[in-house]
């Protein structure tokens, strides 16, 4: 039997490719891909999108599906097999597979990742890749992001959190990384700064940056709203049950979070717009002020109730609570644990946060100079 030839680099030579790496996870690298995708086709005809290594994923048709991979897919319709859009997802057991055999496997990496991207760039005139995590990240197998920016042929940016010293510092190690492979570093953008030090710090990061030979491409103001999840992600975060027919809790946030442990006339002090109230189940003094406070404001000013402990309203409360308009959520854990577990959330955008991904964009659009990152695909002028 012939032996299969398996791809060491890519055959798409032509497709303008860049690769997004970010100094950490969660450090912003989706929200730039979503932002920087709307705002390249305004100046391509044509825009794909991969993420070569994935470790979030979901299960679509029996393959694992990177979850970033599935938001651009599903915010920009890419045109593209979704599997191509990620080769590579990295399960548990992934790394020991690898180490057991890995020269056969390395090889059918590097084959799976050239024909994915192949696939993914068919007919594109520019193509997004998301890496993950940090440069190194992927090093234990050989496909370390780094590595597979230069297989791809790709040029970088680098994605930090707001900051001067630690991101600074951090971009550099990517950079030092980057560099050892042949990859250029094209730009940097600067995440989660906040809005009244914007000028502050562009002052500051553009001279170190500059100083390390990377041009700061733009700053992206803190948004509370992205950071902030919604009552679908709590719920399940915690491990809720909805108690009452309440339409779609999914786009509902909140933006201050009161745990009933006081009076029911101090709770109502400290209702502010959007109030996440966290109160065991057996606190009916302070369900009922709530109620009675949704009923005299209209506008409604309570975003959810989650009652802890595991205890069940009584059937007249129940009642009561079947006919609000506010989210009722029961959970078996304590406050303190429930309050614990939101306040560590990592929130991630996903299909159908519509609040947050015209956001995204618009902050992209403002913030961040787009034609630096073209101007990188012009050939030299002698």
């Amino acid at each position: 039997m012939k032996e299969r030839k398996l791809k060491t680099r890519p055959d798409n030579n032509t497709t303008h490719r860049i690769f997004v790496a970010g100094t950490r996870m969660n450090d912003g690298k989706t929200t730039a891909c979503l932002g920087l995708f709307a705002a390249l086709q305004q100046m391509y005809p044509k825009v794909g999108f991969i993420k070569p290594i994935g470790q979030r994923f979901v299960e679509i048709d029996g393959q694992l599906i990177d979850e970033d991979s599935v938001l651009l897919e599903k915010t920009y319709k890419v045109e593209t097999p979704i599997s191509s859009m990620s080769p590579i997802a990295i399960d548990s057991t992934f790394t020991k597979r690898y180490l057991d055999n890995p020269e056969k496997m390395g090889a059918e990496l590097t084959h799976k990742v050239c024909n994915a991207f192949d696939r993914a760039s068919w007919e594109k005139n520019f193509t997004l890749i998301e890496g993950s995590g940090h440069a190194g990240v992927g090093s234990v197998f050989c496909m370390s992001n780094a590595r597979v920016a230069k297989l791809l042929g790709a040029k970088a940016i680098i994605v930090s959190r707001g900051g001067i010293g630690q991101p600074i510092d951090e971009i550099a190690l990517n950079k030092a990384l980057f560099d050892q492979e042949g990859v250029e570093v094209v730009g940097a953008i600067i995440n989660k700064v906040q809005i009244d030090k914007m000028e502050m710090i562009r002052s500051y990061t553009s001279r170190a940056l500059k100083r390390l030979g990377i041009p700061l491409l733009g700053l992206l103001p803190s948004e509370k709203v992205l950071a902030s999840p919604n009552l679908e992600q709590i719920r399940e975060r915690i491990s809720g049950t909805q108690l009452n027919p309440v339409d779609e809790i999914r786009p509902r946030r909140f933006n201050h979070i009161v745990i009933g442990a006081m009076t029911a006339t101090s709770f109502l002090d400290t209702v502010s717009p959007d109030t996440l109230l966290i109160t065991p189940g057996d606190r009916e003094d302070i369900v009922l002020a709530a109620l009675s406070h949704e009923t005299h404001n209209t506008a409604g000013t309570i975003s959810c109730i989650i009652l802890t402990r595991g205890i069940q309203p009584s059937s007249q409360l129940l009642e009561r609570i079947t006919k609000s308009r506010i989210p009722f959520i029961t959970v078996a854990t304590d406050s303190y644990t429930v309050a614990s577990r939101i306040h560590s959330m990592t929130v991630k955008t996903q299909p159908g946060d519509d609040d947050k991904i015209p956001l995204i964009k618009k902050i992209i659009q403002e913030n961040i100079d787009l034609n630096q990152i073209v101007d990188a695909f012009k050939p030299n002028e002698i």
